[in-house]
């Protein structure tokens, strides 16, 4: 998942974002260490029920704007 890199800080601003979205993730869904992106969105994928594409445009959207309460 070349495209998508998730350094620690940012994934902790984004995980709330997605809490906020998705209040029903555990903390194991939004389990993440650097280097596994591809493991994250496919797990989200499951979790959501929505296709990869979906997750990774949300979680750049995210990133986008990382002082944004939005996702």
């Amino acid at each position: 998942m070349a495209d998508l890199i998730i350094s620690a800080e940012q994934w902790e601003v984004l995980k709330l974002k997605l809490l906020r979205k998705y209040i029903h993730l555990s903390a194991e869904d939004l389990a993440y260490e650097p280097g596994q992106e591809a493991e994250l969105v496919n797990r989200l994928a499951k979790r959501v029920k929505r296709d990869e594409n979906y997750i990774l445009f949300t979680l750049k959207k995210g990133l986008a704007d990382l002082k944004s309460n939005r996702l």
